[in-house]
């Protein structure tokens, strides 16, 4: 494993453990950071990166709190501790994973709903801001100041720092499922790219299968499995030889793993038995009913529209508004998708990559292709990652431009 790589993995121990002494996650991703620099400017070689950070963020963090002139307050309370970062870390715990831990930490009640989330995906999975911002459609800043505001409000309210018992599980499981899920949506797109953040798509699906064994009886979090296996089980199908990304609908379905497919078909089958459907169980089927296609050779995009309709009941989001049009438009025409597109606030979606690149799918199926290049090019304007950028020029070139 590289030095990077390690430097990565260790992030979310060294972190949880330094905001656990400090209470104080702006001080402790601080310290990390800056022991990093230290960590990449010196020559040796470093058996045990994560408890080499550890060490030099407690000095780092002693260092800032010095120069704050809060030596004295901290010093005493916080960082007379000598323990080494192995007895803090292992202590005993019903969540045997550090960054699940740490999600569980963040998604305290205290903290308003909405920021649980963005703050777990920017603390634990070092999801860029921008990124997180992009899931939420936000600009960064609105997003910054929201992390930033649940930072203060962990540190003036004196939010306790530390692992919730079982008993406080199910008031955050739902926001832990959906940092897993958006942390998922963020690595999955980036992993086209083969880009640093891809590796967290890995780390997801071992946090999910984790989670689902620890709730066995908790419908969406075994569905929240499922549905990772099943995005998961294409990664080899999804960029061409060329570097384009490669649609869902149009990929060699030899390269799915089938074996993971399998095995998310199992989690849905416990998650049915257990009578609770919701949001995730709902993506998982849509996923499930695309995995089909390996046995059928067709999609069958009527039972996906319907498997929409429902989702949309229980997540009236643009994103499952935008999916839900573009399944429309390939069950019955391309006008029919553009109606229920047009059923979306556009004015609030202008700039936003998959409803530009929907749009341009229904209009050029609608026959409207002038119309449709114009959305590719607004796609282009969106920034996509090069993967989509790729695809999107191919789709630009077969209309003709």
């Amino acid at each position: 494993m590289s030095l990077g790589h390690e430097i990565a993995a260790a992030r979310p121990r060294v972190i949880a453990a330094l905001a656990a002494q400090l209470r104080d996650l702006d001080l402790a991703e601080e310290a990390h950071d800056a022991a990093v620099e230290a960590l990449l400017a010196q020559a040796g070689e470093v058996r045990d990166v994560a408890a080499w950070l550890y060490v030099a963020a407690r000095r780092k963090a002693l260092d800032l709190l010095r120069k704050r002139k809060a030596e004295q307050r901290w010093s005493s309370e916080a960082m007379a501790g000598t323990e080494p970062m192995a007895e803090i870390i292992e202590l005993p715990d019903p969540i045997p994973d550090e960054r699940l831990r740490l999600i569980f930490i963040c998604c305290h009640p205290a903290i308003a709903p909405e920021a649980r989330v963005a703050l777990a995906l920017r603390i634990v999975c070092g999801v860029s801001v921008e990124a997180i911002a992009g899931a939420f459609l936000l600009n960064p800043a609105a997003m910054y100041q929201r992390i930033t505001r649940s930072k203060a409000k962990i540190r003036l309210a004196g939010v306790p720092f530390e692992t919730p018992g079982r008993r406080e599980w199910p008031e955050r499981v739902e926001a832990v499922l959906a940092t897993l899920e958006i942390a998922y949506a963020v690595a999955y797109r980036e992993a086209a790219d083969q880009s640093d953040l891809a590796e967290l798509r890995e780390e997801v699906v071992r946090l999910s299968a984790l989670l689902a064994e620890l709730l066995p009886a908790e419908a969406e979090a075994l569905g929240m499995h499922a549905l990772v296996l099943l995005a998961s089980s294409r990664s080899r199908a999804r960029v061409d030889a060329g570097g384009a990304m490669v649609p869902l609908s149009q990929q060699d379905t030899d390269l799915w793993d089938h074996e993971a497919i399998s095995r998310a078909r199992i989690q849905l089958d416990r998650a049915a038995e257990l009578g609770a459907p919701g949001p995730v169980q709902l993506l998982a089927a849509i996923h499930l009913v695309h995995a089909k296609r390996s046995r059928t050779g067709e999609t069958d995009w009527e039972t996906i529209v319907r498997l929409y309709d429902r989702l949309a009941l229980l997540r009236p989001t643009a994103v499952v508004g935008i999916n839900r049009a573009v399944a429309i438009g390939r069950w019955r025409s391309g006008e029919e998708g553009l109606a229920a597109l047009a059923e979306l606030d556009a004015g609030k979606l202008e700039g936003f990559l998959p409803f530009h690149v929907a749009r341009a799918d229904l209009l050029a199926r609608a026959g409207q292709l002038s119309n449709a290049k114009d959305e590719y090019r607004s796609a282009l304007a969106a920034g996509p990652g090069g993967a989509e950028r790729r695809w999107i020029a191919q789709q630009l070139a077969a209309l003709g431009d």
